[in-house]
């Protein structure tokens, strides 16, 4: 898989793994392990198990395959996550991409921790909203919000973006009796790492 901009190793379309027992938890667990929770995240509030996550795991981080999943947007901003494996800097790239522009801008990164900058709840759910169905890449809008949801840097999230979030977890496999348990936990995460960054601010703002 080509992007222009981007050469550093070998991306394939990752976008078939979506649907596989626990990707999800692999991926959205990722942005807990600072030790900044205060109850430790397992597969099972994905739906998963460790078995699911083990075996999730050796495809996500084979250092000859590197996942890419495409998030284009259609008149807005789009984003593409790559897991970057590279031997002894694992990490997963967050890059956007522009309407009208070929080449791909890196905006954060997560490396046992997040860096970079991130995005407002409306930018978010801007990008996860506007599918672009003539361009390869993930379309459906639950996946896309999930995808984009750890570049999430707002303290100020609007009161309906936990249920919104639930839905996107039950609708992934999450049991329906604990999602919202776990969509506020995400979000409390979320909005407690934004205030810690100062310096924050939105790529798509102008700043």
């Amino acid at each position: 898989m080509l992007i222009k901009g981007y050469d550093v190793g070998p991306v394939v379309p990752g976008e078939s793994l979506l649907v596989r027992p626990g990707f999800w938890s692999n991926y959205l667990l990722a942005m807990c392990s600072d030790g900044g929770c205060a109850e430790r995240p397992v597969p099972e509030w994905f739906g998963d198990d460790d078995a699911d996550a083990d075996a999730m795991s050796e495809v996500l981080f084979d250092p000859e395959r590197w996942p890419g999943f495409r998030v284009p947007a259609e008149d807005a901003p789009g984003a593409v996550v790559i897991y970057r494996n590279l031997e002894g800097d694992y990490g997963i790239d967050y890059l956007l991409t522009r309407p009208g522009r070929s080449r791909v801008q890196q905006i954060a990164g997560w490396d046992g921790d997040f860096s970079g900058t991130g995005l407002t709840w409306r930018e978010l759910i801007r990008i996860a909203d506007s599918p672009f169905p003539t361009v390869e890449g993930v379309q459906e809008t639950t996946a896309r919000l999930l995808l984009l949801l750890p570049l999430l840097a707002d303290p100020d999230v609007p009161e309906t973006a936990s249920a919104r979030l639930t839905a996107a977890l039950v609708a992934v496999g999450a049991p329906q009796d604990t999602a919202s348990h776990t969509a506020q936990h995400l979000l409390a995460h979320l909005m407690r790492r934004s205030r810690h960054d100062p310096t924050w601010a939105s790529p798509l703002s102008g700043s």
